[in-house]
This record gives C-alpha cells, sequence and structure tokens, in this order.
C-alpha cells in the first residue's frame, strides 16, 4: 500500500500533510456526525418529555378542580379530601401505566433475545 504513495512522486512533507487531512476528516465523520445525532435525538427527547410533564400536570390539576367544583356537595364539609385522594389515585394509574408500556417493550425484546439463542442452540 505505501508503494502507491511512492509511484506518484510526492514529497514526504505532502504525503504527511493529506495523511493528516485524512485523518482529520475521517475523526470528523466518525465522532462528529454521530454526537450531531445525539444531540438531535436528546434534544427533541427533551423537549417531548418537558411538553407532556407538563400537559399531565395541566390534566391532573384540571382533574382535581372538575371535582372539587362540578360534584355539588359530594365531597364538602368532612369529605374535601376524596379530590385529593381520587386525583392521586387517578396519577398512579397513569404511572402504572406507563411503566407497563416501558416494561413491555424491554420484556418483547428480551423474548426475540431468547427465542434467536433458541434458534441458534
Amino acid at each position: 500500500m505505501l508503494s502507491m504513495f511512492w509511484k506518484r512522486n510526492k514529497s514526504l512533507p505532502t504525503l504527511v500533510g493529506e495523511l493528516k487531512e485524512l485523518t482529520i476528516n475521517y475523526a470528523k465523520q466518525e465522532t462528529i456526525e454521530p454526537l450531531k445525532g445525539l444531540v438531535r435525538y436528546l434534544a427533541w427527547g427533551l423537549a417531548g418529555s418537558l411538553l407532556l410533564s407538563l400537559g399531565l400536570t395541566l390534566w391532573i390539576v384540571a382533574g382535581l378542580r372538575a371535582l372539587q367544583t362540578e360534584t355539588g356537595s359530594a365531597f364538602t364539609g368532612h369529605l374535601t379530601w376524596v379530590p385529593y385522594v381520587l386525583t392521586l389515585l387517578g396519577t398512579v394509574v397513569i404511572i402504572a401505566l406507563a411503566a407497563y408500556a416501558i416494561g413491555k417493550e424491554r420484556r418483547a425484546s428480551e423474548r426475540r433475545k431468547a427465542k434467536r439463542a433458541g434458534e441458534m442452540a
């Protein structure tokens, strides 16, 4: 492979300069481009999670206020704490559904891996 360089009759400083340029271009291609993709992925993920958190928070507060104002006299007097408990339970259900959905993908991935391992054996 080195013979290719010498056949061109280039001087050693020219070859070193080309090697330096080639190395820099390769490093940019293999490091900077993937990092740009990662930053873009993280930025969209962060923006999505912030908007989802804001939306769910507003939705939960709206549910609490609806329970407090639209139920008439059902939650008055010594039962004023009930809307808070119902809202908390609804929030726990939302968290449980999200955790189940996350775990479902992980479990499916593990099943696929186990199936592939079983086919190879």
